[in-house]
């Protein structure tokens, strides 16, 4: 049997993906670093309880869409829980489950964040970009996701920024 291997294109654009896939997060840590302390993955932890009813999620549900295993959400949400940005409460809905809650003062960081974020993504993104290309781009990645997660049970978050 003859190995296929990926053709040129297909090898620029996988290596392309692998830098692009490993600096943004990089750029997007960075940013957030200088603006408040926090990691990117912090944020994502904040951006989800914020877009959420009543700003708490269950930890299952918001590991999930953090993209986080449970052990590095208990840990991402205790250093929130340290800055009185995030409190963690039993489940009023069964008193068996974990619930995490945006308090105040963490719905006050996320909008003081959120315009310095948005601008770093769309700098480090969609400023190469031209409208095409992030159609383009758009498209090609939703097919991807369409082939991964096809009745989109794995999708991690519906949005972050």
């Amino acid at each position: 049997m003859t190995q296929r291997w990926l053709d040129e294109e297909q090898q620029r654009t996988w290596r392309a993906w692998l830098s692009v896939s490993d600096l943004v997060p990089r750029v997007l840590d960075g940013q957030l670093q200088r603006d408040a302390g926090i990691s990117h993955a912090a944020y994502v932890v904040l951006a989800m309880l914020s877009e959420a009813p009543h700003r708490s999620r269950r930890m299952s549900d918001l590991a999930r869409r953090a993209n986080q295993s449970q052990s590095r959400l208990s840990h991402t949400v205790a250093r929130l829980e340290e800055r009185g940005w995030v409190r963690r409460e039993r489940s009023v809905d069964d008193g068996r489950g974990n619930v995490a809650v945006l308090t105040d003062a963490g719905w006050d960081v996320v909008r003081s964040l959120a315009p310095g974020h948005v601008e770093a993504v769309r700098e480090a993104m969609f400023a190469p970009l031209t409208p095409e290309q992030t159609r383009l781009l758009g498209d090609a990645l939703e097919a991807v996701l369409e082939r991964l997660d096809p009745d989109r049970s794995l999708r991690v978050r519906d949005a972050v920024d």
